[in-house]
């Protein structure tokens, strides 16, 4: 069975423009729920794939930081292009590090962090996340046990320059928190085993924003846009974007 890879993808609902971005080791399907929720609700949503996401692991690994961010910025560019002068941004994990990078590096409307990292954690829980995040592609691809285990040797082998340059970027972005003046909705959920959950507290208290909320889940883990309560987070950020100060 060939895997069927997730792609990038623009819902055209209408003036108001939202970036949807993905987690690390995550793609586009992170995102797509929801997009397809607020495009039904009259908005543009577009998410974009970070280099070497959504294509073998062997590819993440060749990529890092600079290179998403890079990702992030086109995306952002591409909404301009399309005539979009007013853009919101919802991120998951990684995403919602980068939507607060966002937040002091060029206008946003808005800013939907969800279960955001801004503890760093150890590099080897990384590595592991890594690893069996190839592993259940490889599985997912239809591979026998025998074919993956003999690529998971090789692909263990590989230097993960990646995960050094992932931490460096968290902790630069949590030392600029304070430069985000623009309305922030922080979502964490209680039961998130990815991450210290303390991030929430971290970015809701340090943000300078004076529009400013913080949602606990009490029934989710970490990706929260898939778990069940996310009827209940669709609905929460379609109303912060709807309390946002669009010009149209």
């Amino acid at each position: 069975m060939k895997i069927k890879l997730p792609k990038p993808f623009t819902f055209e609902g209408g003036n108001r423009a939202v970036l949807m971005l993905h987690g690390f080791t995550g793609n586009s399907s992170d995102v797509r729920m929801l997009g397809r929720f607020l495009e039904g609700k009259g908005y543009t949503c577009h998410a974009p794939h970070y280099s070497g996401h959504g294509v073998p692991p062997e590819e993440l690994v060749k990529t890092g930081p600079v290179d998403w961010w890079k990702d992030v910025m086109t995306a952002y560019d591409y909404l301009r292009s399309m005539g979009h002068n007013e853009i919101a941004v919802v991120g998951l994990s990684l995403g919602g590090v980068f939507s607060l990078k966002l937040g002091y590096t060029v206008p946003v409307k808005g800013i939907v962090p969800m279960c955001a990292p801004m503890y760093i954690k150890s590099e080897e829980t990384m590595y592991q996340g890594v690893l069996t995040y190839a592993k259940e592609y490889k599985r997912r691809e239809g591979k026998t046990a025998e074919e993956i285990e003999h690529e998971m040797t090789s692909f263990a082998k590989t230097p993960m320059n990646t995960l050094k340059e992932l931490q460096k970027m968290i902790a630069d972005v949590r030392e600029h928190v304070d430069h985000i003046y623009a309305p922030v909705f922080v979502v964490q959920g209680r039961h998130d085993q990815m991450i210290n959950t303390d991030s929430a507290n971290i970015i809701f208290n340090e943000v300078e924003s004076e529009d400013k909320h913080l949602k606990w889940y009490e029934e989710s883990g970490h990706v929260i846009t898939l778990d069940q309560e996310k009827e209940q987070l669709h609905e929460d950020v379609y109303q912060f974007l709807e309390s946002l100060d669009w010009s149209d």
